[in-house]
């Protein structure tokens, strides 16, 4: 039975039925900013609590989570300046547009309570999903992070740091799969540390932001930067392949690091990133998460490198490769050569994300090998036809012309992407990522686009003759655009008859 939440955090029986307007044990209005219902509590932490809410002013009254931030003062002045923070900080959290994070709806203060309004993402979160599925191994936990780590490229390009990450702040959503980062610590922390410059340890700042064993030290202390997000998300990875919380984990206790590598078994380029993302000293940590992501997928190649020079010095000691201009380095010892050829293809990957020229068939060869990420390119008329890509990312790319027929790409990620003029003829699009994708005048005749994601794209003169777009989310207005016969399927499931 659906009830309506009373959000008064001293009413001892908060539970009422729907239909009242005033809670039957406080007294206090069981409709938040004459808009909100909250029916349940999901989540409380020492900041506030968080509840399941369903929207009163819109049609078919949507579902939505409503955050209570409750403020430990009386004094006035030091309210209004909570208050006047809170505000600048959930303006500047309004401002993100990403498909992987939620949209903040909305933002007020209420009864000196301050609310956060987000749209609801359906699915589990990655700690109910160990629980159920076990743990990770290690190329689950790299396609994670990799994942991931491109939430983050996007929220740290915004100059915002996330400062909780955490194994349940992230969730795989139900509608497509995709890793959504949820509750941002940066409206708490940033109104905690003006508070406690301010007035010390008042208001707020009684509570650390953060969660214990994910946080890193200088977050703790409330001086977080954007390595103790990357700092974060390793210790959430290394939740997600042990099922045990970092402060679970041994320790050094001279240095404070984890002990983590007896716990769990992966290769030593992966274990190099992990080391590297988990330094305490936030000086030896990586700086961004650009840096994570060219080191793990540079990881293969210098395992590679060291495989081969094991394999030279055993056959043949002498012979190595070495850059054409240095002929003087022939005799200059296998460890220093192998480093050479370490930074030398470094500095090439510095140039371009590719080793060799860009072609269809290099884009195959990466995505063979375990990249997926394939963001921000220059794909104009590549020739996908019959291809098994599912899971790539092409977001922000220019694929104009481009011929995916017949090519699986199930979960696929063209968020913001130019297809325009593409080919998609006979295509398993099922669950694809077209949200704000210029569209127009390609061809979907045939494809199987089942419960894609349409939204915001330009679908001018785009031809759906034949395709499947059952549950797709597009809007009337979109289909009205595009050309569609009486073998469409529509997203009710159904035909169309003219």
């Amino acid at each position: 039975m659906i009830l309506s939440y009373c959000l008064n955090p001293d009413c001892s029986e908060p539970q009422n039925n729907p239909n009242e307007k005033v809670c039957q044990c406080c007294g206090s209005s069981l409709i938040l900013h004459n808009r909100y219902r909250t029916i349940k509590k999901i989540g409380k932490g020492g900041f506030g609590t968080t509840f399941l809410g369903v929207d009163l002013s819109l049609p078919g009254n949507p579902l939505c989570v409503v955050k209570q931030l409750r403020p430990n003062t009386k004094d006035p002045e030091t309210f209004q300046m909570a208050l006047d923070l809170f505000q600048r900080e959930a303006k500047t959290l309004g401002k993100i547009d990403h498909p992987q994070i939620p949209r903040l709806l909305d933002y007020f203060e209420d009864n000196l309570h301050f609310y956060l309004v987000q749209s609801l993402v359906k699915g589990k979160n990655l700690q109910q999903e160990v629980k159920q599925n076990g743990i990770f191994d290690e190329v689950q936990a790299k396609t994670f992070l990799k994942e991931i780590l491109q939430v983050l490229k996007y929220i740290h390009s915004i100059k915002m740091i996330h400062r909780d990450i955490k194994p349940a702040n992230i969730i795989r959503r139900e509608q497509d799969e995709k890793l959504v980062l949820i509750d941002f610590g940066a409206v708490k922390d940033q109104v905690n540390t003006q508070l406690a410059k301010n007035y010390g340890q008042t208001a707020f700042t009684q509570f650390a932001v953060g969660t214990m064993g994910f946080a890193p030290p200088e977050q703790l202390a409330m001086r977080p930067v954007y390595g103790s997000d990357i700092y974060a998300l390793a210790s959430t990875c290394l939740y997600l392949m042990t099922a045990k919380s970092p402060k679970d984990i041994p320790c050094n206790e001279l240095t404070g690091e984890l002990l983590w590598e007896k716990e769990v078994k992966v290769s030593d380029g992966f274990a190099k990133v992990l080391r590297k993302m988990l330094e305490v000293d936030v000086r030896n940590r990586y700086k961004s998460a650009e840096e994570v992501i060219n080191d793990l997928e540079m990881a293969p190649y210098e395992e590679e490198l060291e495989k081969s020079l094991s394999n030279s010095v055993k056959s043949s000691p002498t012979i190595l490769p070495v850059p054409e201009n240095s002929i003087e380095n022939t005799h200059v010892s296998a460890t220093s050569r192998l480093a050479m050829a370490i930074r030398a293809r470094k500095s090439r990957q510095g140039k371009s994300k590719y080793l060799v020229q860009v072609t269809p068939e290099t884009i195959i060869t990466a995505y063979a090998q375990g990249r997926t990420d394939f963001s921000k390119q220059n794909f104009h008329q590549f020739n996908f036809s019959q291809g098994n890509i599912p899971d790539i990312n092409f977001r922000h790319c220019l694929l104009t012309e481009a011929n995916f027929e017949e090519t699986n790409l199930t979960n696929a990620n063209f968020y913001n992407a130019n297809v325009s003029k593409a080919k998609f003829g006979k295509a398993n699009l099922r669950k694809v990522h077209f949200v704000k994708a210029d569209l127009q005048n390609t061809d979907f005749r045939e494809a199987d686009l089942g419960r894609a994601n349409l939204e915001g794209a330009n679908v001018k003169g785009a031809n759906f003759c034949g395709a499947n777009l059952s549950k797709a989310n597009i809007s009337e207005e979109q289909l009205e655009e595009v050309e569609t016969n009486w073998n469409t399927i529509f997203p009710d499931g159904k035909r169309r008859l003219w």
